[in-house]
């Protein structure tokens, strides 16, 4: 046993069943491919279109900012709300009412209003929150253990890959059909759309955990372990929204088109699913992660670096893009790996994601007033790199093959996982 620096204790890992661990179901891993379309799609596009909005609304770079945070600081102000909205009514009920509100927060938000176009952002963030929270607690649930890794890789990999196509999209969508950059920020209501009646279907015998007498897990506080998974997720998120908002400006800056600037937007994404995807070959076998999370976390130090010579734009890309999709997966797969049950791990998420995205809210907006403070990229630049490190920091701590316990009583839904481990 540990005994961590704040007066609690994270279990070590029960011992691995030598057996080939069975393969999710079918329907459940369409149904998580499905939220997980939905968690970037109407996210990612806005920073390649802010030059659109700013124009066609009159907002300034602070307002264009903003945009850009708001989703993050709505994701930290819901998350910690999720865990006990999902024991009192259940996961998938939850679930399916946070794509019906995705989809009217989408079109709210392309109304031509600025009132809507920030009104319908916050609506729609949080939505997406639930689905952030929930997708581990489900797939802790339903995912044997040595498969937790592979099954977050796949819903990632769909994540990325829809919002790496929003970013590419966007920008000609917004020119080629009516409405501008409204239109721009409207198309990603099909995915809500067509996961909304895949999990109203799985409504039906979703018994909330409340009615079983069985109290929620609370929420990890007093885990060394579960804040080194919340920072490893907060500077991820950082880097990865940073960049999001802020790539096809330095590159502009430097002499690129904005279409050009979206599509290498789009090329750091593409590289960073296949990363992803490449994380449970490299980590198969092995439970202790920290080496892998340390060393993907330099790597983005070392692209944000690159990013300062514009001859090595595509090297930086490359690297930020290899680095940042393994922190994105082994965060994700921490966030179920590290909690003792499906409880715990609804209650380790709101954690975490409330602590990342609150982390992760500074990045737009911070890199923004030291831009127009030096006039230049290179000061966020080198601020980004050493993220980088702190990132490999808090990677080493989270990826140590433990439980977090947070003091849980007998009767507790982390409480009882821990005791069927």
């Amino acid at each position: 046993m540990e005994r961590t620096d704040v007066g609690a204790q994270d279990a070590p890992a029960p011992g691995r069943d030598r057996l080939p661990a069975p393969a999710a179901p079918v329907g459940l891993l369409v149904a998580i491919l499905l939220v997980a379309a939905n968690l970037r799609a109407t996210l990612t596009g806005v920073g390649t279109l802010l030059p659109d909005i700013e124009r066609g609304s009159g907002l300034g770079s602070t307002w264009g900012g903003l945009l850009n945070t708001l989703p993050l600081l709505t994701f930290a102000a819901t998350s910690p709300l999720v865990a006990r909205a999902s024991h009192r009514y259940g996961t998938a009920k939850l679930l399916a009412s946070s794509l019906a509100v995705l989809a009217c927060g989408t079109a709210v938000r392309s109304l031509p209003s600025d009132i809507a176009l920030f009104a319908g952002t916050v609506v729609l963030s949080a939505a997406i929150a639930c689905g952030n929270v929930l997708l581990p607690a489900v797939i802790r649930r339903h995912v044997p253990g040595p498969r937790i890794p592979t099954v977050s890789a796949l819903y990632v990999t769909v994540m990325g890959l829809v919002a790496a196509v929003s970013s590419g999209i966007s920008v000609p969508l917004a020119h080629a059909l009516p409405g501008s950059w409204h239109t721009g920020l409207a198309w990603g209501i099909v995915f809500a759309v067509a996961a909304l009646p895949v999990w109203l279907l799985r409504t039906r015998g979703d018994a909330p955990a409340a009615s079983t007498g069985v109290t929620p897990a609370p929420t990890p506080w007093r885990s060394a372990l579960a804040w080194k998974v919340s920072l490893f997720m907060g500077l991820q998120s950082f880097g990865f929204y940073t960049i999001i908002a802020w790539l096809p400006s330095i590159l502009a800056r430097q002499g690129m088109s904005g279409t050009a600037a979206g599509w290498t937007l789009f090329y750091y994404q593409i590289v960073a699913l296949t990363a992803g995807l490449l994380v449970p070959l490299a980590t198969r076998g092995r439970p202790d992660q920290r080496l892998t999370a340390a060393g993907a976390s330099l790597i983005v130090a070392a692209g944000f670096l690159l990013l300062l010579v514009p001859a090595l734009t595509v090297v930086a890309c490359t690297l930020l893009g290899l680095g940042g999709g393994a922190c994105l997966v082994l965060a994700l797969s921490f966030q179920s790996q590290r909690a003792g049950g499906p409880g715990q791990a609804a209650a380790l998420a709101g954690m975490a994601q409330s602590i990342g995205y609150l982390v992760a809210a500074a990045g737009p907006l911070l890199l923004g007033a030291l831009h127009d403070a030096t006039g230049g990229w290179t000061v966020p630049l080198v601020l980004l790199a050493a993220v980088g490190l702190a990132m490999a920091a808090a990677g080493h701590g989270a990826g140590r093959d433990r439980r977090v316990s947070s003091g849980d009583a007998p009767g507790t839904e982390a409480g009882q996982g821990d005791r069927a481990r």
